[in-house]
């Protein structure tokens, strides 16, 4: 049996509203477009680990050949926003979808999100949760994007305080299962008590190897450069994790879940954000959306679906029409939500 299909561990269809579009939706697609949809490619995603790693290791390369200088500045940023290109990677492995070797797939996903200071196999079970119970009370990302628009000054804040770095614990405590608790109704969401004995074990162990990676990492610098390796790994590898990385996930997030009009339906509770045919459109790519992960909706349909078929499953939605009255949206028109005058109370 597949893992990711086992009590405790799969990844459910959303089935609420069977006579609605979401259903429909689901039905549109041929046996055989969907084993195509599904089928994974080991080249496609050396490929996109390889640009990630290739971005952060030209970033590196650039601060370290111009030291000290203000390109530091620039370098830190970008590897910030390709460190979001590891998470984003870290979440394929979590739906399985990196590689078609169970075992490849989860070492892979397990040091990509080490690096990054997060527990995959943690995230696996958290993430479960928010797929299986999107914006009900078991859905632990609630609290994140939830109840937009809240006013412009209040995201403003959000993102200038995530910017500082003062809630990145917040988001590496989230990436280690802490417990959400539910704004609507206080409940308290414990996603590790939600899962397989498997996984859960898979979980702890991960987290202590997250530990022990970052525990090591300071003094491995010292040990290649002394004090400057110690200085540069702050630097460029620890201030845009804490940094630049947190309001990018952030925002990310909302955009994809938040200000939307119907939440019975991923059609209408998901957000697909186009990133062409602007200039915003291709920032948002760029900053917000690597690896396709802008094709959000879609990815809730059909989960099973690895990140470079998304924009094809895309264009058979829309050609079937499946798409007509769904969330998707340019970037801009997706700022305007979520920055809007906050909800007038009930």
């Amino acid at each position: 049996m597949d893992r990711s299909t086992r009590t405790g561990e799969e990844f459910r269809e959303d089935l609420r509203a069977p006579g609605s579009r979401n259903a429909q939706a689901r039905r549109l697609l041929a046996p055989a477009e969907l084993a195509q949809l599904t089928g994974l490619s080991t080249p496609r995603s050396l490929l996109a680990i390889a640009q990630t790693l290739g971005l952060i290791g030209t970033a590196i390369a650039l601060a370290v050949a111009t030291w000290p200088s203000a390109w530091i500045l620039l370098s830190a940023g970008v590897i910030g926003i390709a460190q979001h290109g590891l998470f984003v990677l870290a979440h394929e492995a979590a739906h399985y979808r990196l590689f078609a070797n169970r075992i490849a797939n989860d070492v892979a996903g397990r040091a990509i999100g080490m690096v990054a200071g997060i527990s995959m196999c943690t995230y696996r079970v958290t993430h479960r949760l928010h797929h299986n119970n999107l914006y009900t009370q078991e859905d632990p990302d609630t609290a994140i994007h939830g109840g937009y628009p809240r006013g412009r000054a209040y995201l403003v804040r959000k993102l200038a305080l995530d910017l500082m770095g003062l809630n990145a614990w917040k988001t590496f405590a989230y990436f280690f299962g802490a417990p959400a608790i539910n704004d609507d109704t206080r409940r308290e969401i414990r996603p590790l008590d939600d899962t397989s004995p498997e996984l859960r074990a898979a979980a702890r162990s991960d987290r202590w190897w997250v530990v022990g990676f970052h525990a090591a990492a300071p003094a491995a610098a010292w040990a290649a450069g002394g004090g400057h390796g110690l200085l540069l790994y702050a630097v460029l590898w620890l201030l845009p994790l804490l940094t630049v990385l947190q309001p990018i996930l952030r925002l990310r997030a909302i955009c994809e879940h938040g200000a939307v009009r119907d939440l019975s339906s991923p059609l209408t509770a998901a957000r697909s954000n186009k990133t062409a045919g602007s200039i915003a459109n291709w920032a948002g790519r760029a900053i917000l959306f690597p690896h396709h992960v802008n094709y959000h909706l879609e990815h809730h349909l059909y989960p099973a679906v690895p990140h470079y078929h998304l924009p094809r499953l895309h264009r058979l939605l829309a050609h079937k029409g499946a798409l007509a009255d769904a969330e998707v949206r340019d970037i801009g028109a997706t700022w305007r939500l979520i920055f809007a005058p906050r909800k007038p109370s009930a």
